[in-house]
Formats: structure tokens, sequence, C-alpha cells
């Protein structure tokens, strides 16, 4: 995949399997990369876009991935930091599916509930944190144990708090 900058911009060449995720919320292009567990020293050839126009959202990020089909487990991740993100599944450089993400209604056991004194956050009990989903503008999830909420903020930094490597 190389690129050129020409009269319309940068310019990103089509890939020929793989996964192009677009519609990214500004600045979590990196998060999502993290969630799919993909290694910039690693086998795949990845193109991110940052901060690109959008006529649908205004600004976007972009992320094409070579060689890479996401587990359904996967998308609802994404859907967790990147809301209004569209997967698109691209075979023999043609799109053969495109799914728009949407956010869980219930999350289980992906993050940790807000409030110190949960019950999940207690070593002495075994409880699997849950939570299920208030709203999504603003995407918003309430812990089923405490009633916390987890907000939009919350969930990125949890999700994509880790460095890529």
């Amino acid at each position: 995949m190389s690129g050129r900058v020409g009269d319309e911009g940068l310019v990103v060449r089509k890939i020929r399997e793989g996964t192009v995720i677009d519609h990214i919320p500004v600045g979590r292009a990196l998060s999502v990369l993290r969630i799919l567990g993909v290694s910039l020293h690693g086998r795949h050839r990845i193109a991110v876009l940052i901060n690109v126009e959008s006529r649908k959202i205004g600004r976007k990020d972009i992320v094409k991935i070579e060689g890479l089909e996401p587990r359904l487990e996967d998308l609802d991740k994404i859907a967790l930091v990147a809301p209004t993100a569209t997967v698109n599944i691209v075979k023999d450089y043609r799109v053969i599916a495109k799914r728009k993400v949407e956010p869980p209604r219930e999350v289980v056991g992906i993050l940790r509930c807000v409030n110190p004194t949960c019950i999940t956050r207690q070593e002495r009990e075994p409880v699997t944190p849950r939570f299920v989903r208030v709203s999504v503008k603003p995407l918003m999830y309430r812990c089923v144990y405490c009633g916390s909420i987890l907000t939009e903020k919350d969930i990125v930094e949890q999700l994509a708090g880790q460095a890529l490597d």
C-alpha cells in the first residue's frame, strides 16, 4: 500500500484482502488497532488516516489492514470506542461485506466499573463486571451491580489505554 500526495490530497492504494474500518471518530484509529491486537511491527500491512474530511461526520479516521478479518467479539469492542464506524471486508480488491457497528446492549467481562467500592472491584468477591447500555449518543453504560455510569471517555481509556508495540 503506497500513497502519494497530489492535487486531490493523499491517495492510499486499495487492499487486496483484509479490512477497511471507516467513519472512526477522530483520534481513535490507534485504539481500533489496539483492540484488534495489530502490532506496528507485525505481519499486517496497515494504513491509518487520521483527521480526514468526511461528508457524513465532518472529520474521521480510517484504518486499512491487509490480511486481517476481525472476529465478531472484536467488532463489539470496536463499537465501544468507535460507535459510528463501518467495517468493510475486502476480498480480491472488492468489498464483499459491509457492516455498521452497533454498541452491544450488554457488556460482560470486558470493562471494569469506575466505582472503586463496587463489588466487581473487590478481590475477595469473584464477580464478573456486567454493564447494560443506557444510551448510544452519548455512549453510556450502567453497572448492573452498583448503578455507576461508564461514559464513552471511560470506555475508550479502558479499552485503548495500553501502547501499541
